[in-house]
């Protein structure tokens, strides 16, 4: 695999390596890169728009973050399945970098995810939030202070992420986290933090969540809505690297899922030093011989060999083979082992912004199944584990003997009927 730019991005080369290649997530726009309250929520779409919290509101530290009470538009509490119960199919929508930068297409997937009763996981970069006249606050592992990858927001645009963020959680998304300043490549490289550095960038990530209204000195904007401290329970490392050595002390902090992870199957998941592991997936790639890893940049990697603006006329081509890849990886899941489906996107423009109407096509066809009456789930990814976190361990077990593309033998009642108590076998949490 080869370096692409200065941002480290690792890409996919056509061919058979696409299906295990790490994805390139530097993709993020900044001005320093290239270009109701209350209740769960039904389904249906028919939510307030600008939802406000009804409990007192309550400031943290500096007013940055707040709390505002139990997060609106929620699940209702999980249960087991029971016996002879065939299981969701669960679908996450994840983004990385989260920040607004004048495009538009934050509020435009929020706006898509109220229509469709969707929840999202949304990866935060911290600097997403800090001005750059501070960048010296940032002191990255292995890297001079105040480097980074991806650009710095400019404080306009600081100003329209914390106001999208905001809704997003009102509107009952997640906010994870994809660090701070995405280092793939070089000595630097996230590849090689230690688990006592990688403590170091999550603190740092989260102090400018916790603190963009010091560093800021904006007293007229709206404090963030949570305390993130609490909401942060897992992330997505930059390009996919350095999991190994993360894992570690994302345990200690109390994480409970990592989607960092590159190249996994469309099968149920185990957990991988006491964290779920929701990886990007391999899924059919219409037209070519491999399959594609489940985002936007790996697609163009392998239809314009990385360039984000490649000649026009091959736009809608490309624009349906991204589509039908996503369908395609939905389908297969849905019509066989009932795996969860994961998605990972960047808010880009990259070859005329086809990859974004391609996720927004997906998005579509998977809510007119759910809306057909299909038991499909738009969550996220905390709200898959809080799912997998009361389900019997044996039938978790079961459900993992299905490989990509298999249905039960004898049907679902038949697989599922004796297992709702089976103990398990202890292969979900390997060391």
């Amino acid at each position: 695999m080869r370096a692409l730019s200065r941002r480290g991005m690792l890409g996919l080369g056509a061919g058979a390596a696409a299906a295990v290649s790490l994805a390139g997530c530097g993709g993020h726009t900044g001005s320093g890169g290239p270009a109701p309250a209350g209740g769960s929520r039904t389904g249906t779409g028919d939510r307030p728009a600008s939802p406000k919290p009804t409990a007192t509101v309550r400031p943290i530290g500096d007013g940055s973050t707040s709390f505002t009470g139990k997060q609106p538009h929620q699940p209702e509490r999980p249960v087991p399945l029971e016996p002879g119960q065939k299981p969701p199919q669960f679908v996450v929508f994840s983004w990385d970098g989260a920040g607004e930068v004048g495009n538009g297409l934050f509020p435009r997937f929020l706006d898509l995810a109220e229509e469709h009763g969707a929840s999202m996981t949304f990866f935060l970069s911290g600097l997403y939030l800090l001005p750059e006249t501070k960048k010296r606050l940032y002191d990255p592992p292995n890297n001079p202070r105040g480097a980074s990858d991806i650009g710095y927001l400019t404080d306009a645009h600081i100003k329209d992420t914390l106001r999208n963020l905001r809704r997003a959680w009102l509107e009952g998304h997640e906010i994870g986290t994809h660090f701070n300043g995405h280092f793939c490549a070089g000595s630097g490289s996230v590849g090689n933090w230690t688990p006592k550095q990688w403590r170091d960038e999550i603190e740092q990530a989260k102090s400018f969540v916790k603190e963009w209204r010091t560093n800021s000195g904006w007293t007229d904007v709206e404090s963030l809505p949570f305390d993130y401290d609490k909401e942060l329970t897992g992330g997505r490392t930059p390009c996919l690297l350095g999991q190994e050595q993360l894992l570690p002390t994302a345990r200690e902090l109390g994480w409970r899922y990592d989607a960092s992870s590159p190249g996994g199957r469309q099968v149920w998941p185990s957990k991988k030093k006491g964290l779920w592991d929701f990886p990007l997936q391999q899924i059919p790639f219409p037209g070519r011989s491999f399959e594609v890893l489940s985002m936007d940049y790996n697609m163009l990697a392998n239809q314009s060999l990385n360039s984000t603006n490649a000649p026009p006329h091959n736009y809608p081509g490309w624009r349906k083979q991204s589509a039908q890849a996503y369908i395609s990886g939905f389908q297969r899941a849905y019509e066989t082992n009932r795996a969860p489906f994961f998605v990972g996107n960047h808010f880009e423009q990259w070859n005329g912004g086809i990859y974004m109407d391609a996720v927004e096509e997906a998005l579509k066809h998977i809510a007119r199944e759910k809306e057909k009456g299909g038991d499909v789930r738009i969550v996220s990814f905390r709200q898959f584990c809080d799912w997998l976190d009361v389900q019997k361990p044996g039938m978790l077990d079961r459900l993992r003997t299905l490989d990509v593309g298999q249905e039960p033998s004898g049907g679902w009642q038949a697989f599922t009927r004796d297992l709702a108590g089976a103990p398990s076998t202890g292969a979900a949490d390997p060391a």
